[in-house]
Protein backbone atom coordinates (compact mmCIF):
# COMPACT_ATOMS: atom_id res chain seq x y z
CA UNK A 1 0.00 0.00 0.00
CA UNK A 2 1.49 3.93 -0.78
CA UNK A 3 0.89 6.67 1.32
CA UNK A 4 -0.61 8.84 -1.28
CA UNK A 5 -2.76 10.45 1.88
CA UNK A 6 -2.02 13.01 4.27
CA UNK A 7 -2.78 10.43 7.15
CA UNK A 8 0.66 8.09 8.10
CA UNK A 9 -1.16 4.74 7.41
CA UNK A 10 -0.76 1.47 10.38
CA UNK A 11 1.74 -1.06 9.12
CA UNK A 12 5.00 -2.30 8.63
CA UNK A 13 8.00 -1.09 6.01
CA UNK A 14 10.71 -3.44 4.84
CA UNK A 15 13.62 -1.90 4.53
CA UNK A 16 16.85 -2.80 2.95
CA UNK A 17 19.18 -1.35 5.21
CA UNK A 18 22.51 -0.25 4.05
CA UNK A 19 25.92 -0.31 5.04
CA UNK A 20 26.63 2.30 7.68
CA UNK A 21 23.81 3.17 8.81
CA UNK A 22 22.53 1.84 12.55
CA UNK A 23 18.99 1.18 12.54
CA UNK A 24 18.39 3.92 15.03
CA UNK A 25 19.48 5.93 11.38
CA UNK A 26 16.92 4.09 9.88
CA UNK A 27 14.00 4.81 12.66
CA UNK A 28 15.67 8.37 12.79
CA UNK A 29 14.72 8.45 8.30
CA UNK A 30 11.66 7.01 8.38
CA UNK A 31 10.18 9.10 11.21
CA UNK A 32 10.78 12.37 8.48
CA UNK A 33 9.23 9.87 5.44
CA UNK A 34 6.51 9.17 7.07
CA UNK A 35 6.22 12.35 9.00
CA UNK A 36 5.41 10.68 12.42
CA UNK A 37 7.39 10.03 15.51
CA UNK A 38 5.59 6.41 16.04
CA UNK A 39 8.29 4.41 14.21
CA UNK A 40 10.14 1.24 15.82
CA UNK A 41 12.42 -1.91 14.34
CA UNK A 42 12.16 -5.31 14.84
CA UNK A 43 15.71 -6.24 15.59
CA UNK A 44 18.77 -4.22 15.23
CA UNK A 45 21.40 -4.80 12.48
CA UNK A 46 25.13 -4.10 12.80
CA UNK A 47 26.11 -0.38 10.82
CA UNK A 48 28.27 -2.97 8.79
CA UNK A 49 25.34 -5.34 7.72
CA UNK A 50 22.65 -4.58 4.92
CA UNK A 51 19.44 -6.17 4.18
CA UNK A 52 16.10 -6.76 6.16
CA UNK A 53 15.16 -4.49 8.63
CA UNK A 54 11.53 -4.70 9.64
CA UNK A 55 10.16 -1.46 10.39
CA UNK A 56 6.89 -0.31 12.69
CA UNK A 57 4.65 2.69 11.34
CA UNK A 58 2.00 3.84 14.14
CA UNK A 59 -0.19 0.67 15.65
CA UNK A 60 1.66 -1.70 13.67
CA UNK A 61 5.01 -0.62 16.37
CA UNK A 62 2.94 -3.02 18.98
CA UNK A 63 3.64 -5.82 16.64
CA UNK A 64 7.52 -5.31 17.34
CA UNK A 65 8.18 -6.72 20.01
CA UNK A 66 6.42 -10.48 18.78
CA UNK A 67 8.10 -9.71 15.28
CA UNK A 68 11.55 -9.41 16.55
CA UNK A 69 11.39 -13.20 18.18
CA UNK A 70 10.96 -14.62 14.69
CA UNK A 71 13.56 -16.89 12.84
CA UNK A 72 16.13 -15.30 10.73
CA UNK A 73 18.13 -16.00 7.85
CA UNK A 74 21.23 -14.23 6.83
CA UNK A 75 24.04 -14.57 4.04
CA UNK A 76 27.89 -13.66 4.41
CA UNK A 77 31.48 -13.97 4.51
CA UNK A 78 33.85 -15.87 7.18
CA UNK A 79 36.94 -14.68 7.28
CA UNK A 80 39.82 -17.45 8.81
CA UNK A 81 43.30 -16.65 9.74
CA UNK A 82 42.34 -12.99 11.55
CA UNK A 83 40.33 -11.63 15.00
CA UNK A 84 39.59 -8.39 15.56
CA UNK A 85 38.17 -6.96 18.53
CA UNK A 86 34.17 -6.80 17.01
CA UNK A 87 34.73 -9.70 15.54
CA UNK A 88 33.83 -8.41 12.34
CA UNK A 89 35.54 -5.94 9.92
CA UNK A 90 35.05 -2.78 11.93
CA UNK A 91 37.55 -4.03 14.86
CA UNK A 92 40.99 -3.26 14.97
CA UNK A 93 43.10 -6.73 14.21
CA UNK A 94 44.06 -8.32 17.86
CA UNK A 95 45.54 -11.75 16.14
CA UNK A 96 46.91 -11.66 12.70
CA UNK A 97 49.07 -15.05 12.21
CA UNK A 98 46.90 -15.97 9.29
CA UNK A 99 47.09 -19.39 8.42
CA UNK A 100 50.63 -20.25 8.74
CA UNK A 101 49.98 -21.96 11.69
CA UNK A 102 47.14 -24.02 10.02
CA UNK A 103 48.63 -24.51 6.53
CA UNK A 104 45.97 -26.32 4.39
CA UNK A 105 43.03 -26.10 5.84
CA UNK A 106 40.80 -28.61 4.86
CA UNK A 107 37.00 -28.81 4.42
CA UNK A 108 35.92 -31.54 6.60
CA UNK A 109 37.72 -29.40 9.40
CA UNK A 110 35.35 -26.84 8.20
CA UNK A 111 32.49 -28.69 7.93
CA UNK A 112 33.31 -30.25 11.34
CA UNK A 113 33.70 -27.01 13.03
CA UNK A 114 30.57 -25.56 11.67
CA UNK A 115 28.68 -28.95 12.89
CA UNK A 116 29.90 -28.12 16.36
CA UNK A 117 27.88 -24.60 16.40
CA UNK A 118 24.68 -25.72 14.65
CA UNK A 119 21.19 -27.22 16.32
CA UNK A 120 20.51 -25.74 19.72
CA UNK A 121 23.99 -24.39 21.08
CA UNK A 122 25.48 -22.33 24.05
CA UNK A 123 26.53 -18.67 22.16
CA UNK A 124 28.71 -15.79 24.06
CA UNK A 125 28.26 -12.82 21.98
CA UNK A 126 30.81 -10.14 21.43
CA UNK A 127 32.17 -8.09 24.08
CA UNK A 128 30.96 -4.71 21.85
CA UNK A 129 27.22 -5.79 21.44
CA UNK A 130 24.34 -4.00 23.10
CA UNK A 131 23.63 -6.62 25.57
CA UNK A 132 23.52 -5.01 29.08
CA UNK A 133 25.41 -6.52 31.22
CA UNK A 134 24.89 -5.65 35.39
CA UNK A 135 22.47 -2.64 33.60
CA UNK A 136 25.56 -1.30 31.52
CA UNK A 137 26.00 -1.91 27.54
CA UNK A 138 28.45 -4.30 26.56
CA UNK A 139 30.17 -2.22 24.34
CA UNK A 140 30.54 0.42 27.00
CA UNK A 141 32.48 -1.38 29.14
CA UNK A 142 34.70 -2.87 26.35
CA UNK A 143 35.41 0.97 25.32
CA UNK A 144 36.23 1.89 29.12
CA UNK A 145 38.77 -1.49 28.69
CA UNK A 146 36.75 -3.32 31.48
CA UNK A 147 37.75 -6.87 32.07
CA UNK A 148 34.20 -8.55 32.18
CA UNK A 149 32.46 -11.55 31.18
CA UNK A 150 29.31 -12.08 29.05
CA UNK A 151 27.19 -15.22 30.61
CA UNK A 152 26.46 -17.48 27.22
CA UNK A 153 22.86 -17.64 26.00
CA UNK A 154 20.83 -20.69 24.21
CA UNK A 155 20.25 -20.04 20.64
CA UNK A 156 19.47 -22.39 17.70
CA UNK A 157 21.34 -21.93 14.13
CA UNK A 158 18.70 -24.43 12.12
CA UNK A 159 20.73 -24.39 8.96
CA UNK A 160 25.07 -23.02 8.68
CA UNK A 161 25.80 -23.60 4.87
CA UNK A 162 29.21 -22.86 3.08
CA UNK A 163 28.68 -22.50 -0.22
CA UNK A 164 32.17 -21.49 -1.06
CA UNK A 165 35.95 -21.91 -0.06
CA UNK A 166 38.34 -19.04 -1.58
CA UNK A 167 42.03 -18.52 -0.86
CA UNK A 168 42.70 -14.37 0.02
CA UNK A 169 44.93 -12.05 0.99
CA UNK A 170 44.18 -10.04 3.76
CA UNK A 171 45.31 -6.31 3.09
CA UNK A 172 48.39 -6.44 5.11
CA UNK A 173 49.68 -9.34 3.50
CA UNK A 174 47.87 -11.81 5.76
CA UNK A 175 46.74 -15.38 3.84
CA UNK A 176 43.61 -16.10 4.48
CA UNK A 177 40.65 -18.41 3.74
CA UNK A 178 37.28 -16.50 2.83
CA UNK A 179 33.90 -19.13 3.28
CA UNK A 180 30.84 -17.08 1.86
CA UNK A 181 27.63 -19.02 3.75
CA UNK A 182 24.21 -18.81 5.00
CA UNK A 183 22.63 -19.44 8.60
CA UNK A 184 19.16 -19.39 9.42
CA UNK A 185 19.23 -18.64 12.92
CA UNK A 186 16.73 -17.83 16.25
CA UNK A 187 16.29 -14.49 17.46
CA UNK A 188 19.60 -13.06 19.24
CA UNK A 189 22.05 -15.13 17.91
CA UNK A 190 25.10 -12.69 16.73
CA UNK A 191 26.88 -14.12 13.56
CA UNK A 192 30.14 -12.39 14.10
CA UNK A 193 30.38 -14.67 17.38
CA UNK A 194 29.40 -17.68 15.11
CA UNK A 195 32.91 -16.54 12.89
CA UNK A 196 34.84 -15.96 15.58
CA UNK A 197 34.05 -19.29 17.00
CA UNK A 198 34.53 -21.70 14.27
CA UNK A 199 37.83 -19.43 13.88
CA UNK A 200 38.91 -20.65 17.55
CA UNK A 201 37.85 -24.00 16.57
CA UNK A 202 39.99 -24.46 14.02
CA UNK A 203 43.22 -22.45 15.69
CA UNK A 204 43.39 -19.76 13.35
CA UNK A 205 41.02 -16.97 14.59
CA UNK A 206 38.12 -15.58 12.33
CA UNK A 207 35.75 -12.62 11.87
CA UNK A 208 33.09 -11.67 9.92
CA UNK A 209 33.38 -9.16 7.00
CA UNK A 210 30.47 -9.29 5.14
CA UNK A 211 27.08 -9.92 6.33
CA UNK A 212 23.27 -9.37 4.65
CA UNK A 213 20.10 -10.25 6.13
CA UNK A 214 18.10 -11.96 3.62
CA UNK A 215 15.05 -12.28 6.13
CA UNK A 216 13.17 -12.09 9.07
CA UNK A 217 10.26 -14.23 9.56
CA UNK A 218 8.03 -14.36 6.31
CA UNK A 219 9.74 -10.97 5.76
CA UNK A 220 12.29 -11.53 2.62
CA UNK A 221 14.61 -9.22 0.60
CA UNK A 222 12.27 -9.71 -2.44
CA UNK A 223 9.51 -7.26 -0.72
CA UNK A 224 12.31 -4.65 1.24
CA UNK A 225 12.57 -1.35 -0.27
CA UNK A 226 15.89 1.13 0.10
CA UNK A 227 15.70 4.36 1.82
CA UNK A 228 15.77 6.08 -1.55
CA UNK A 229 12.79 4.46 -2.81
CA UNK A 230 11.05 4.88 -0.03
CA UNK A 231 11.46 8.46 -0.04
CA UNK A 232 9.87 8.37 -3.47
CA UNK A 233 7.35 6.51 -2.49
CA UNK A 234 6.59 5.30 0.85
CA UNK A 235 5.24 1.56 0.33
CA UNK A 236 3.57 0.01 3.70
CA UNK A 237 2.33 -3.01 4.31
CA UNK A 238 -1.42 -2.61 6.27
CA UNK A 239 -1.04 -3.74 9.83
CA UNK A 240 -3.92 -6.94 8.91
CA UNK A 241 -1.81 -8.68 6.23
CA UNK A 242 1.58 -7.72 8.12
CA UNK A 243 -0.08 -10.23 11.39
CA UNK A 244 -1.64 -12.49 8.89
CA UNK A 245 1.93 -13.34 7.49
CA UNK A 246 3.74 -13.74 10.58
CA UNK A 247 1.53 -15.12 13.00
CA UNK A 248 -0.76 -18.12 12.82
CA UNK A 249 -4.76 -17.08 12.09
CA UNK A 250 -7.65 -18.01 13.63
CA UNK A 251 -11.09 -16.21 12.67
CA UNK A 252 -13.71 -16.17 14.98
CA UNK A 253 -17.43 -15.09 14.98
CA UNK A 254 -19.39 -11.73 16.20
CA UNK A 255 -19.89 -12.76 19.80
CA UNK A 256 -16.59 -13.76 20.59
CA UNK A 257 -15.17 -10.93 18.59
CA UNK A 258 -16.91 -8.46 20.77
CA UNK A 259 -15.92 -10.62 23.91
CA UNK A 260 -11.94 -10.51 22.69
CA UNK A 261 -12.38 -6.73 22.51
CA UNK A 262 -13.82 -6.52 26.08
CA UNK A 263 -10.99 -7.88 27.54
CA UNK A 264 -13.09 -11.54 28.25
CA UNK A 265 -10.42 -14.14 27.99
CA UNK A 266 -12.81 -16.95 26.02
CA UNK A 267 -12.26 -20.68 24.95
CA UNK A 268 -9.36 -20.75 22.56
CA UNK A 269 -9.12 -23.77 19.93
CA UNK A 270 -6.31 -26.81 21.13
CA UNK A 271 -4.44 -26.12 17.57
CA UNK A 272 -3.13 -22.50 19.40
CA UNK A 273 -1.91 -23.74 22.19
CA UNK A 274 2.10 -23.34 22.24
CA UNK A 275 2.07 -21.86 19.55
CA UNK A 276 2.86 -18.36 20.09
CA UNK A 277 1.29 -15.41 19.47
CA UNK A 278 -1.88 -15.63 17.31
CA UNK A 279 -3.77 -13.28 14.90
CA UNK A 280 -7.52 -13.14 15.69
CA UNK A 281 -9.67 -11.39 12.91
CA UNK A 282 -13.82 -10.63 12.95
CA UNK A 283 -16.03 -12.10 10.28
CA UNK A 284 -15.15 -9.04 8.01
CA UNK A 285 -11.70 -9.80 7.62
CA UNK A 286 -10.94 -7.42 10.67
CA UNK A 287 -7.69 -7.93 12.40
CA UNK A 288 -8.70 -7.78 15.98
CA UNK A 289 -6.25 -8.36 18.31
CA UNK A 290 -2.92 -10.42 18.90
CA UNK A 291 -3.54 -13.42 21.48
CA UNK A 292 -1.58 -16.25 23.05
CA UNK A 293 -3.28 -19.24 25.04
CA UNK A 294 -2.70 -19.43 27.86
CA UNK A 295 -4.66 -22.43 30.28
CA UNK A 296 -6.53 -23.37 27.43
CA UNK A 297 -7.91 -19.38 27.18
CA UNK A 298 -7.52 -16.58 25.05
CA UNK A 299 -5.22 -13.70 26.65
CA UNK A 300 -5.13 -10.54 24.49
CA UNK A 301 -1.36 -9.08 23.98
CA UNK A 302 -2.16 -6.28 21.70
CA UNK A 303 -5.79 -4.85 20.51
CA UNK A 304 -5.61 -3.19 17.13
CA UNK A 305 -9.32 -3.05 16.72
Amino acid sequence: MSNTGNKTPDGLVIVDKPSGFTSHDVVAKMRGIAKTRRVGHAGTLDPMATGVLVLGVERATKLLGHLALTEKEYLGTIRLGQNTVTDDAEGEFIASAGLSGAPGIKRDAIDAGIAKLSGDIMQVPSKVSAIKIDGKRSYARAREGEDFEIPARPVKISAFTVYDVRDAVADDGTPVLDLVVSVVCSSGTYIRALARDLGADLGVGGHLTALRRTRVGPYKLDTAKTIDQLQEELTVMPVADAAAAAFPRWDVDEKRAGLLLNGVRIEMPGEYAGVGPVAVFDPQGRFLVLAEELKGKAKSLAVFA
